[in-house]
């Protein structure tokens, strides 16, 4: 089942001028309808939007969907964004939203049969060696059996790097709500670990060598 893409070749957004100004002044550009902000808002935030996505689905292909339903629910809805200086988080939110969605689906999906990404990225997303495939792989594999909510938080804190507070903003949850998903996701992706030598083993490997 592929994911549904827009009926809007985002993809296709060119910025022809890039403009130094603000995300506040971006987002009420964005807000009148100008065109350049829309090609500006893509130029600046997708590349955060696909990593995100990339990482959190191990699939460049998917992270691609994603991407077009965000800023298609972003362009559509930017009229609803009240506090310009805010246009980061309103675009993460969508982003968040979208990854749910789709986590979700692969959940009920994988009763009828075993999803594997279609296209690994790289473990740090420069290397390309066969065991660190192999270990994202398996990452991957043991992630996709987390809840939707204990996976987005995880990667969230993990691989994007930011704090409760912004984890607890973005998904729209309480920061205790993210400090116990946190911890349950830590905790059962250490026990599934502990019981892999294999896995156990490359990720100790891996992390010597860092």
């Amino acid at each position: 089942m592929q994911t549904r893409r827009s009926q809007v070749p985002l993809s296709l957004v060119v910025c022809t001028e890039r403009r130094d100004t603000t995300d506040a002044d971006l987002a009420r550009s964005l807000i009148a309808g100008d065109a350049w902000a829309i090609a500006e808002t893509w130029r600046r935030f997708a590349p955060m939007v696909l990593m995100m996505a990339e990482r959190s689905l191990g699939s460049r292909s998917e992270a691609d969907d994603i991407g077009q339903q965000v800023f298609y629910h972003v362009f559509r809805k930017a009229k609803t964004l009240r506090d310009p200086d805010n246009l980061r988080s309103f675009v993460y939110s969508f982003a968040v939203r979208e990854l749910k969605s789709e986590l979700r689906r692969r959940k009920l999906r994988s009763w009828l049969s075993f999803h594997q990404p279609e296209e690994l990225v790289d473990l740090d997303y420069r290397t390309s060696d066969v065991e660190s495939r192999d270990l994202l792989r398996k990452c991957h594999a043991l992630l996709d059996r987390l809840s939707p909510r204990d996976r987005l938080v995880f990667v969230l804190r993990r691989m994007e790097s930011m704090t409760v507070e912004e984890i607890a903003t973005t998904m729209d949850i309480s920061v205790s709500t993210v400090k116990r998903s946190m911890a349950h996701a830590s905790n059962r992706l250490l026990r599934w670990i502990s019981v892999d030598p294999g896995l156990a083993g490359l990720l100790n490997e891996k992390q010597g060598e860092s």
